[in-house]
This record gives C-alpha cells, sequence and structure tokens, in this order.
C-alpha cells in the first residue's frame, strides 16, 4: 500500500482549508474565488505551528493543492494562490537580506504581507473600474454576459460618473449622490440559457430575463456562491448577474435583457463588449463562461471592440491552444443514443448515493479523528479531479485575436503585452 504524506488537516489541528474558504465565500458575497482562497491561507499561516521556513512553505503548498483538488473550476483559484506563494517568497528573500534570521519575526513578517497582498487585490476592482468606466462614452450600447463583479463595478462606475462644476471636474454620485449621470448609455445583459428551474443567477429562465428579483432566487444564488466552484466569467454568485442588472437600473440605466442565441441579433446595435474572466492566460486569451468565446467570434465579424476587465491576481501561467487543452475535465459534449437515457438516470442516482455516503463517512471520521481521518483522506487523494458536470458552469477559451484590450489595474494592456506583465508580476 502506498504511503501518502499528512494532509494540510495534519499539520494545523482543527484547521480545514476547504471550510473555511467556503466560509469566507459565504459571508461576503462580493468576494472572489482566487481573493477568498488567499484569504484562507493567510488564516492557516496565522494558526500554523511550522518553525522553520521550509515547513512553513511545504504546509503552503500542500494546503493549495488540497483545496484545489476540491474544487471543480480552480483555474482563478489558482491564479491567485500560485501568486500569492511567489509573493511570499519574494518577501522571505527580502526579510533574509535585511539579516533578520528569527522565524517568529520571519512568520510574522510573512502574515502582515499576506494580509497585504489580500487588501491590494480587494481594491484593484476599483482601480479597474476607474480606469475602465472612460471606455463608455454618451450614447454607447455595451453588451456584456455572465456575473463579473469588475464588471458590474466599472458599469456603475459610469453610470454614477457625474458633472461637479463649470471645470468638468468629474467626481462619483455614489460617494455622496448628487446629480444624474452626464454619461448616458444602455446595456445589453446576456443572461444564460437553461432548461426550466433557475439560471447561474438564481432567475428563472423560463421567464425570458435575468433582472427579476425574487427571494427564492437571491437564495438559489447565495447558494451557488457558497459551493465557491462554477464558472461565472470572473466569480459567481452572490446574485451575480441579476444584482448588476437591479443596480444599474436603479441608477437609472436602460437594461436589455437577452439570452445567448439573440446575441448575433443584438450585436447590430451594440458598440463594444465588455466581459470579465476566470483567467488571463500567457498567450493573452481570457478562460471565462460558456459562450464568452462565441460572442468574441460574432464581435469580431461585426467589427465590434471586445474589451475584457480583470484583475492581475487572475493572469494565469497557462497556454491553452485550444477549447480542449484547459487542466479541467468539462461534461459540455455527450453523445448519446435512445438506449443510453436509461443508463444516465441509473448514473444520477448511483452518483447521488455515492454522495450521500461519503458525506456520511466523512461526518464519522471527522468525530472519530486519527487514522481514520487520515485513511479517508488517502481515499480522496486516489480519486480524480472534480469535473464540470453543469453545462451552465462550464468555461470556454477566448483566443487573444479576437480581444480588443485587457483593462486591469495596471493599466489597459494588448493580449499580447500579458506574457510580458506575467513576467513582471512572478520575476
Amino acid at each position: 500500500m502506498a504511503i501518502h504524506p499528512p494532509t494540510p488537516a495534519d499539520a494545523v489541528s482543527g484547521f480545514d482549508i476547504v471550510s473555511t474558504y467556503h466560509r469566507l465565500l459565504h459571508e461576503d458575497p462580493e468576494l472572489t474565488m482566487p481573493v477568498a482562497a488567499i484569504e484562507a491561507l493567510v488564516e492557516l499561516l496565522a494558526q500554523s505551528q511550522a518553525s522553520t521556513i521550509s515547513e512553513t512553505l511545504d504546509l503552503l503548498e500542500r494546503s493549495t493543492a488540497h483545496l484545489k483538488s476540491h474544487i471543480p473550476n480552480p483555474i482563478s483559484l489558482s491564479a491567485g494562490t500560485d501568486l500569492f506563494q511567489r509573493y511570499l517568497i519574494n518577501a522571505l528573500q527580502t526579510q533574509r537580506a535585511s539579516g533578520r534570521g528569527d522565524f517568529r519575526a520571519v512568520r510574522n513578517h510573512l502574515i502582515s504581507n499576506g494580509r497585504l497582498f489580500v487588501k491590494r487585490a480587494k481594491a484593484s476592482r476599483d482601480k479597474i473600474a476607474a480606469f475602465g468606466r472612460h471606455f463608455v462614452r454618451d450614447g454607447n450600447t455595451v453588451l456584456t454576459n455572465g456575473n463579473s463583479r469588475v464588471v458590474g463595478a466599472l458599469l456603475r462606475y459610469a453610470a454614477e460618473e457625474t458633472a461637479v462644476g463649470a471645470a468638468g471636474a468629474v467626481g462619483a454620485a455614489g460617494a455622496g449622490g448628487g446629480g444624474r449621470s452626464t454619461v448616458r448609455f444602455r446595456v445589453v445583459y446576456v443572461c444564460p440559457n437553461r432548461k426550466g428551474g433557475a439560471d447561474d443567477d438564481g432567475n428563472d429562465s423560463s421567464s425570458g430575463g435575468c433582472g427579476d428579483t425574487t427571494a427564492e432566487a437571491e437564495a438559489d444564488a447565495d447558494a451557488e456562491h457558497a459551493e465557491g466552484g462554477g464558472g461565472g466569467g470572473g466569480g459567481g454568485g452572490g446574485g451575480g448577474g441579476q444584482s448588476v442588472v437591479k443596480t444599474l437600473r436603479a441608477l437609472g440605466v436602460p437594461v436589455a435583457t437577452i439570452n445567448e442565441g439573440s446575441v448575433a441579433y443584438a450585436m447590430g446595435i451594440v458598440d463594444m463588449v465588455i466581459v470579465g474572466a476566470e483567467g488571463v492566460v500567457e498567450n493573452g486569451g481570457i478562460i471565462s463562461r460558456l459562450g464568452t468565446y462565441q460572442i468574441g467570434v460574432l464581435a469580431k465579424a461585426a467589427r465590434k471592440p471586445f474589451y475584457v476587465v480583470a484583475e492581475s491576481h487572475k493572469f494565469v501561467r497557462l497556454y491553452p491552444l485550444s477549447q480542449y487543452d484547459l487542466p479541467i475535465e468539462q461534461d459540455v459534449i455527450r453523445f448519446t443514443t435512445g438506449d443510453d437515457e436509461d443508463d444516465d438516470d441509473d448514473d444520477e442516482k448511483r452518483g447521488k448515493n455515492r454522495e450521500e455516503e461519503k458525506d456520511v463517512q466523512g461526518e464519522i471520521e471527522r468525530r472519530e479523528g486519527g487514522g481514520k481521518k487520515r485513511d479517508g483522506e488517502e481515499r480522496k487523494k486516489k480519486e480524480p479531479l472534480l469535473a464540470i458536470k453543469d453545462a451552465n458552469a462550464a468555461v470556454d477559451f477566448t483566443p487573444p485575436d479576437l480581444i480588443s484590450a485587457l483593462i486591469t489595474e495596471s493599466g489597459v494592456l494588448t493580449p499580447s503585452a500579458v506574457s510580458e506583465e506575467l513576467i513582471r508580476i512572478w520575476f
């Protein structure tokens, strides 16, 4: 029998990186997946009893791998955690150069820098919105999809921009009110197609729009956000696109909601496309919610600019060449015959039974602790990576030739400049 290394839970007694991650997402609906993962790692550092730098870095590496293995789509999460680990290594090198070798001081320095990293990551959304709002001009019609928080922030900033004085100074109405926006624009919001039930923003797709708010829909959206895994073009849940639509309409911005089959029809009245991303890859392309690629193709054909807004902690060291090079399993295309339908129903029932058995076994192991808990973790390690089986939570790859520019907290980049930005961030 193979001997597996101790799990992160063994290294820090009573701390579960996965449950901490989910708790952080649940407590703050505006938190994105990578930032929640980084905050969970900072909490791990604060509770760690590691006594050397090597043990600390090893704990971070194993805990990160443990968390990724429990998330169906860990692409954006990976970008943030990998960059965070690199940031801590640079901080350690700075600490060593200062000549202070006391590990307690080094540990406190790591925790302090980790919290600073989280603070900067959270502030990046406002910086991007401040850069990007100038792309939205008076009379424009903007098409967007997904439930990206940074796209929502950019559009709110543009909607709140108001004249404050004859000199033409610009301020934000949301910061203290006063005046209607001097930038009048419209938004076409693309809602995902789903047969029955609620879409990934928690809305009933049969209503034909994703701007209708109900208590049940908001509860569904909160539940999806707490899962912390699926697509969504930059971290879904927490009301998602439904919240963006409602907020923009409240600010006086006309918003039309359409389904994915109407994008080509709507492209004729659109002036630009603005989308978010779960990850920005090395060649300047993006990984975002399923359907973003086809919007990019249509925008290119219609000669409309296609802008991406993304934080630098979503820059990921991947180089996909096609839709099928992504490091996740997706059950988007499934070929079946009439005989397969009954088998699919049986497989679904068996899958649910297996999940229930895992939940019961996990609870027993948590209560009994010790060796049984480690055995349970060993069994989990032997299981394959989680797969995205819901097409509404799937993602696709949009190549760089379809992207006009990327708007980040560092400024506006062309797709070809992404590799240089990654080098600057990492080295």
